[in-house]
């Protein structure tokens, strides 16, 4: 293992990092006294959040440590081709705020359970709950954990069981200190530290290649192209446009880690403003996270495949000592960010929907607190294990785990949300059906495909995005037949006249940032 940036090292690095630590835990405790004074629970901030702190929340909780590093290695590899899972993710991010977030916030509800239990009934609520909380450790706490791992143990050469003890030690204690208000108002700090660092990177990079021009001259044509032939063996056309939807509806429209920034806006129009606001954040994807990677393959050819180590290898050489220090507060910023978020959301889940819900209806404030605070402890030790077992996947690379991983896990919620909003026939038969074995099915499909009959060893498998187009037409089909044919139908009669409207600002905001994925989409086929 090469630790030529852990010997570049140097006393201030090491004062920058101690600093910024000290720095969040004091603000973690800042926040947690000052909810005890107000007698606020940990987990939606007390609905006090303005449209910059959801933004940069719901930002700092999708672009995780894993941005750093799989689009980086996906820029080295193959281009531009990731921004799709950037600037596609526009359309859903608009189903959330013009169709969802309304009803969500109508509703006056605290998780995406609770809200589907109002609609089906107590059984609906107590199996999202568990599916949410298992989805929450898998895809959130485990993912991130395990990429802020290959992170640390590319910086320091230790084993992952270590590095990700460490880094969730860190981010579970200042989540337990401070919950969602604390993670939020930092992560405006470390979401600007991040563009910071990362713009200057890039920036370095360019002027070695020798600029923008030099840049394009010197990689292949089908690097600056969005869109890939049907036969490309990565990314062809058709599993983004078919597979990343199903995926993209489950994450960006029913996934607590990312919705409970809303359901904790001031109100529906600040909570919309900071969907808008996070769908112009995407847009800094390419020189934020996979320009490093295009620059590196120019650069520092001799990675190969080991494309995973581009944007540290980018660091390494190019920032001065003295800057890396910054890079690993970036790091922390990133991981705490990603891993804070979803071990509030966790502990949000678990206290609501199953210790108040089926425990202990006449729970306080102070005892929900203690017991998202024990389920923190909980989601820290079981997302070790899960980190430690993925780091155990071979023959994909880092960026393919986390699609993959979330393709296998989307299907039956993307069903049951999509179904509950826009087909009122929708019946509590169905959607518990879908929940309980349609993701059963849909889970022993993905372990099959990751573990059992690995792709790179049975190519026979379709693209993982495909497949999970395919999960989710065959559960759409089986809850439209079970709600037809059920005898006795428990339908939702939910009262929509309340859903309060979107104002024209939002919409205005909107239009605008579409056209924006528009343009991007032109220029960025030219090859």
């Amino acid at each position: 293992m090469n630790n030529s940036i852990y010997e570049k090292l140097t006393a201030l690095d090491f004062i920058i990092v101690a600093v910024y630590l000290v720095t969040l835990l004091i603000i973690g405790y800042v926040v947690s006294v000052k909810q005890s004074k107000k007698n606020e629970t940990l987990f939606l901030a007390g609905n006090s959040l303005n449209w910059y702190n959801i933004g940069f929340n719901m930002w700092g909780t999708n672009v995780g440590p894993s941005s750093l590093l799989a689009f980086a290695s996906i820029g080295y590899a193959t281009g531009i081709v990731a921004g799709n899972f950037e600037w596609y993710a526009f359309v859903f991010l608009m189903l959330l705020a013009m169709v969802f977030a309304p009803r969500y916030i109508a509703s006056k509800v605290n998780t995406m359970p609770e809200y589907m239990g109002n609609r089906y009934g107590d059984s609906t609520q107590t199996i999202l709950a568990w599916y949410a909380m298992v989805k929450i450790l898998v895809s959130w706490l485990s993912l991130g954990l395990f990429s802020g791992g290959v992170l640390v143990r590319q910086i320091l050469g230790i084993p992952m069981w270590q590095s990700v003890t460490v880094l969730v030690i860190f981010s579970g204690i200042f989540t337990y200190a401070g919950g969602l208000k604390a993670i939020a108002k930092v992560n405006v700090f470390q979401m600007i530290l991040l563009i910071v660092v990362s713009l200057t990177l890039s920036y370095l990079g360019l002027q070695k290649v020798g600029g923008i021009e030099a840049l394009i001259a010197k990689t292949p044509s089908n690097f600056w192209n969005l869109v890939r032939p049907a036969d490309d063996a990565h990314y062809p056309w058709p599993a983004i446009l078919l597979g990343y939807p199903v995926a993209a509806v489950a994450f960006f429209c029913t996934d607590q880690s990312m919705v409970q920034s809303v359901l904790g806006a001031k109100n529906l129009e600040q909570g919309q403003l900071g969907v808008n606001f996070i769908g112009w954040l995407k847009v800094m994807a390419l020189p934020l996270f996979m320009l490093p990677g295009i620059l590196c393959y120019v650069l520092y050819p001799e990675l190969g495949d080991n494309s995973d180590l581009a944007y540290m290898t980018m660091v390494t050489n190019l920032f001065p000592s003295g800057m890396n220090g910054l890079v690993i507060c970036v790091m922390i910023a990133v991981l705490v960010a990603t891993i804070g978020s979803s071990l509030n959301a966790l502990s949000t889940v678990f206290t609501n929907d199953i210790y108040v819900k089926k425990m202990n209806p006449q729970a306080s404030v102070q005892d929900q607190i203690k017991i998202g605070r024990l389920t923190i402890a909980a989601g820290c030790v079981l997302s070790i294990l899960i980190a430690v077992a993925i780091d155990n996947i071979k023959g994909q690379n880092l960026f393919n785990i986390f699609q993959a991983v979330l393709g296998f896990l989307a299907p039956s919620l993307s069903v049951v949300f999509l179904l509950s909003v826009f087909w009122k026939r929708t019946t509590k038969k169905a959607v518990n059906a879908t929940l309980s074995w349609g993701s059963a099915f849909s889970l022993f499909v993905g372990i099959l495909y990751l573990w059992i009959f690995p792709a790179d060893a049975y190519p026979v498998w379709p693209h993982f995005l495909l497949i999970s187009f395919y999960i989710f037409a065959v559960l759409l089909v089986a809850a439209i037949i079970i709600s037809l044919v059920d005898k006795n139908p428990e339908i939702n009669e939910t009262d929509e006249t309340d859903i309060p409207k979107t104002s024209k600002r939002v919409k205005l905001l909107f239009g605008l940032l579409g056209i924006s994925i528009f343009v991007l989409y032109m220029i960025f086929n030219f090859n």
